[in-house]
């Protein structure tokens, strides 16, 4: 029997690694695409067994590779995104101009499902060029594949994000955390596995035409994420309110970092909400639920971040 083929595109984050692992563990055949196979390849090379995992490298947006990229494979999985730009427009290239272009492919190559990873609550920031540009991805790919699943998570977590990760970081060397419009921001965090086994699940049983917006078992303020945060890495630090403008000048400044702590589109996107619109299902509406708590799976890995360092696990401890 001919392995079914799953082009992958953004295979090198951490949704990517992790949807790989599962993938091919399920006997599906997975050709992986990055922008840089020498630097980032060795990453997937240990996802796979051999024979069920094909390593392409895509320096541009050359539409003639992209076509040859899509020759045998049946399923396209679009999870490029970033969170800030290096150059102005790279938003719009990457979140806009990228799908329209796998889209249409996805189309013109009779592909069976195309499913694209936008994020949630977008409709509602479009004060925000990052949540635009998503928004703008969307509805480029709805209407070059009319059969396409699009999923919109809330924020993804892991022990390879950037997102609890860096916060740790920060949190056990600042004496104090500054909070943005009070902490008041609401989340539905969702563990990377859950993410993974919902697209796993959509493949599995050829769920198309769809937008899901994709959530955890849980709602948390951003404040509540940072004490929990702070109790899994057995710290105690002052959680701050910042005055907004005083909070617009210091995104300025440190948007100029290599890698951004804060920037000023993403001050503007912790004013919404990241929670369900109602708009449109959620995972738990169609079947595809999310069981991790977010307490329990941060455990797993804070202890890099206490004083004891591992010594500090609990025992039998596993790292998922």
């Amino acid at each position: 029997m001919k392995l079914k083929e799953i082009l992958v595109f953004g295979a090198t984050g951490n949704i990517g690694r992790n949807l790989i692992r599962k993938l091919t563990k399920n006997n599906y055949k997975v050709v992986a695409v990055t922008r840089n196979i020498h630097q980032k390849g060795f990453k997937l090379k240990t996802q796979a067994n051999p024979g069920y995992l094909d390593l392409v490298e895509l320096e541009s947006l050359d539409e003639k590779k992209i076509k040859d990229l899509f020759d045998g494979c049946s399923i396209c999985v679009n999870l490029v995104g970033i969170l800030y730009e290096k150059k102005k427009g790279q938003f719009n290239k990457i979140h806009s101009k990228f799908p329209n272009i796998l889209s249409k492919i996805a189309k013109e190559k009779k592909i069976d499902q195309f499913i694209h990873v936008s994020a949630l609550g977008v409709e509602n920031a479009l004060d925000s060029i990052y949540a635009k540009s998503k928004l703008d991805g969307e509805i480029n790919v709805r209407k070059n594949f009319k059969n396409s699943l699009i999923l919109k998570p809330s924020i993804v977590y892991g022990i390879d994000d950037n997102f609890t990760t860096n916060f740790m970081s920060l949190l056990s060397k600042l004496p104090f955390m500054p909070l943005y419009y009070n902490g008041e921001t609401k989340f539905y965090p969702i563990h990377v596995s859950d993410l993974t086994e919902i697209i796993f699940q959509i493949i599995s049983k050829e769920i198309k035409n769809e937008i899901i917006e994709c959530v955890g078992p849980e709602e948390f303020t951003f404040k509540e994420i940072l004490k929990k945060i702070l109790k899994s890495i057995r710290k105690k630090r002052l959680l701050i309110p910042m005055p907004l403008p005083i909070a617009k000048i210091t995104a300025l400044f440190l948007g100029l970092l290599p890698k951004p702590l804060l920037t000023s589109d993403q001050l503007i996107l912790l004013r919404y909400d990241n929670i369900p619109t109602k708009k449109y299902k959620t995972n738990f509406d169609l079947g595809l639920g999310a069981n991790k708590k977010f307490e329990d799976e941060i455990e797993k890995y804070s202890y890099n971040w206490r004083s004891g360092g591992q010594y500090t696990r609990k025992n039998n401890q596993e790292i998922t």
